[in-house]
């Protein structure tokens, strides 16, 4: 079998690599040294350059102006995003294009794709649950009145609600049943009360009180949710393999040159050690990545639902970005405490993707729960 990338996928990661050369992590704020969040908006300079390279249009399929490409492909290029810290909307505005062209009525991906795939339109999501204990989709109410539908409830740690025109967000109707509606971030009933994240980015707690929405604007279809919910989780796993890659790296050079006794740290049996482990941590990290977006993107079966080899992912993703930050600061002796070298805004990111969509505890669970559900005998 063949598990190499597609040309297409390749060029996908050449051109994000072309775009994100010019973006120098010291540049990053310092959460650190910021009072509150390191920044108002996302950068939109950057946001423009992707846009021009095509890579936000990506997942869109070529009749609304995107190459069509899978979750693969932005994997591939949130992977290459981290290590520069790019601070854009790319796993939100992704994994929601992607759900609004499976689940959303013709005219509404007509309406909000093209505008997608240019970076005219930035859409956020409300992920919730991210502790990995209570169901995001029962943070808000859904209930129909007339055509319409009424929400009401709160999401919080909503990324980028503040700079985005539109929030894709999960409710829960009267029935208890999942759905999902678009809803701008001007609409009447919408608050935003400012939060911050341990990466240091704003985030926002979203209030719906009495929110209207029209049928169009809520995707009520089965699996819609479930369907978001995997590409977030899928996508962060994919941040963490990115993060991780550029912590290591920047670890290796730095113990090759700094020297102890007259030799390099490097060549020192217990420094050669821990760094054979978090390069072990990156491939299980990879390999559990790539059968997830794979399933994602194939449908293909397997003895478990993706649901198992997403839980599988982020269980390695979490806990093993979580192990590599944690060597890195401890190999890099003073430097991993100095606040003007860029390890430390490394930490911090990789804190919060341990956590986001819940940390390995949860997933653990989860996957208990489908091995139950699914015996391999």
């Amino acid at each position: 079998m063949d598990f190499t990338f597609t040309e297409e996928q390749q060029a996908a990661v050449e051109a994000a690599e072309a775009v994100f050369s010019g973006v120098a992590p010291d540049s990053v704020p310092s959460p650190a040294l910021t009072p509150g969040a390191v920044a108002d908006d996302f950068d939109r300079a950057l946001w423009r350059k992707l846009a021009d390279a095509d890579l936000l249009s990506l997942p869109i399929a070529p009749e609304h102006g995107g190459a069509g490409l899978d979750p693969i492909a932005l994997c591939l290029v949130l992977r290459e995003s981290v290590k520069v810290l790019a601070r854009v909307p790319l796993l939100e505005s992704g994994a929601a294009a992607l759900t609004l062209q499976t689940y959303a009525t013709a005219g509404l991906r007509a309406e909000l794709l093209p505008r997608i795939a240019t970076g005219d339109l930035v859409v956020t999501v409300a992920a919730g649950g991210r502790t990995g204990h209570e169901p995001a989709e029962l943070a808000v109410d859904a209930r129909q009145e007339g055509a319409d539908w009424i929400l009401d409830g709160v999401q919080t740690a909503v990324p980028w609600a503040q700079a985005a025109d539109r929030i894709l967000l999960p409710a829960h109707t009267t029935d208890g049943h999942p759905v999902l509606a678009l809803v701008p971030r001007t609409r009447a009933g919408v608050t935003l009360d400012d939060q911050v994240s341990t990466s240091g980015e704003r985030l926002a707690e979203v209030r719906l009180d009495s929110v209207r929405v029209s049928a169009p604007e809520t995707l009520t279809d089965p699996g819609a949710w479930e369907s978001l919910r995997d590409l977030l989780t899928t996508g962060t796993c994919a941040l963490a393999l990115g993060l991780g890659e550029r912590v290591l790296a920047m670890t290796s050079d730095y113990t090759g040159k700094r020297e102890q006794f007259g030799f390099p740290v490097a060549t020192f049996q217990a420094v050669a050690v821990q760094t054979a482990d978090r390069f072990i941590d990156l491939r299980a990290m990879e390999a559990t990545l790539w059968q997830a977006a794979w399933r994602l993107a194939t449908g293909a079966s397997g003895a478990l639902p993706p649901a198992g080899d997403i839980a599988v992912a982020k269980i390695w993703a979490a806990e093993g970005v979580r192990r590599i930050v944690q060597t890195a600061q401890h190999l890099h002796g003073g430097f991993g405490a100095d606040t003007d070298y860029p390890l430390h805004r490394y930490h911090a990111w990789a804190k919060h993707l341990e956590l986001a969509l819940g940390p390995a505890a949860a997933h653990e669970e989860a996957l208990g729960d489908l091995l139950a559900a699914y015996p391999l005998d």
